[in-house]
């Protein structure tokens, strides 16, 4: 008898990422015990080893992203993911000089915290893009995601967090973030066959980290996400939304690629606990900026496609020609797998 799990987690949205997430957050909360009782491999699963499987997810990551993409696709994909990530830094500098390090701690904003917005802005959940552009774009819009892949991780949100003026974080710390992925990048760019066997690892690491990461929550905190993770996840999609769609027009586009990016990333989830761990300063924001992001991760799920949907409806698909959409570069461009979570 077969029983279909894993189609019945993928029928939620960022389900990989979210339900391992509730489950591990679930053992946090009512046997918090178990890593202590069981001990071993198990033990080391529930204390600490997010970061462990997170290091050789973004080796896997980096393995996806080709060197040899477009004119157009570095031009497209570097033009969102500077949009992305500069609407992040503005922010950062604004509620930088609001909040500081430390999350909100009381009041209907509890839990709230720049760490917590600026994960959010910064990554675009590359699966939901890629699927909305198989559907309502064009297949080197599809292969932007190669560029916007650079997004993964905690490198640029670090980064985004030093511009803000908040604490900084030594070079080792900022490199360290981003070697998993570069070394990820050149091993796969090197071998072609390497490439395929580790992109192969991305989805199936997902699940792993998500618990790992939920066994770190307790969910007497979570209803402080209840209405400001919808609304968190709101503000993603209209903040990041109405710029990407005007870069987008502006790069040969006529805007659905930018309004497809207007998402946060599963993997934008575990960006804190690796923040907090490179800088303690942010300890305190780790655990209710992990919930809010969750949220988000959730609500841009379901509100990006339906506004893509709507804007493709206004105007148009945008159909490339025949044998552009074919051509050598164009397919070898699309190369990354939509990642679930992502």
């Amino acid at each position: 008898m077969q029983i279909p799990i894993k189609r019945a987690i993928e029928k939620v949205p960022g389900g990989m990422m979210t339900v391992p997430l509730l489950i591990g957050a679930l053992f946090a909360t009512f046997a918090p015990t178990t890593p202590k009782f069981f001990g071993s491999f198990t033990g080391a699963l529930f204390s600490g080893g997010a970061l462990s499987i997170l290091a050789v997810f973004y080796v896997c990551m980096g393995a996806s992203i080709d060197f040899k993409a477009t004119p157009y696709i570095v031009k497209k994909g570097g033009a969102l993911m500077i949009v992305k990530v500069g609407t992040a830094i503005i922010l950062g500098l604004i509620f930088g000089r609001l909040l500081g390090e430390a999350p909100i701690t009381a009041g209907i904003f509890a839990g709230v915290s720049t760490l917590a917005i600026v994960a959010a802005m910064n990554d675009t959940n590359g699966g939901l893009y890629m699927a909305l552009m198989g559907q309502y774009g064009r297949p080197r819009d599809v292969g932007a995601y190669s560029i916007m892949t650079l997004e993964s991780g905690p490198f640029l949100t670090m980064v985004t967090l030093g511009v803000a003026g908040l604490s900084s974080f030594q070079w080792p710390a900022l490199v360290g973030a981003i070697l998993p992925l570069v070394a990820g990048m050149i091993l796969g760019n090197l071998d072609r066959e390497l490439r395929d066997f580790l992109s192969k690892a991305v989805p199936v690491m997902i699940p792993f980290f998500a618990f790992a990461l939920g066994t770190g929550l307790n969910l007497t905190q979570v209803w402080q996400a209840g209405l400001l993770g919808v609304g968190m996840g709101v503000a993603v999609v209209i903040v990041t939304g109405i710029p990407l769609f005007l870069v987008d027009r502006l790069t040969g586009g006529n805007g659905v690629a930018g309004v497809a990016a207007a998402s946060t990333a599963g993997n934008a989830a575990a960006v804190p606990a690796i923040v907090a761990a490179a800088n303690p300063a942010y300890a305190d924001a780790a655990g209710p900026a992990t919930i809010l992001i969750a949220a988000c991760v959730v609500v841009t799920a379901i509100l990006t496609p339906i506004l893509t949907s709507w804007v493709a409806g206004i105007v148009g698909r945008d159909v490339e020609p025949e044998a552009e959409a074919t051509t050598p570069a164009a397919s070898a461009a699309v190369s990354p797998a939509p990642v679930a979570g992502r």
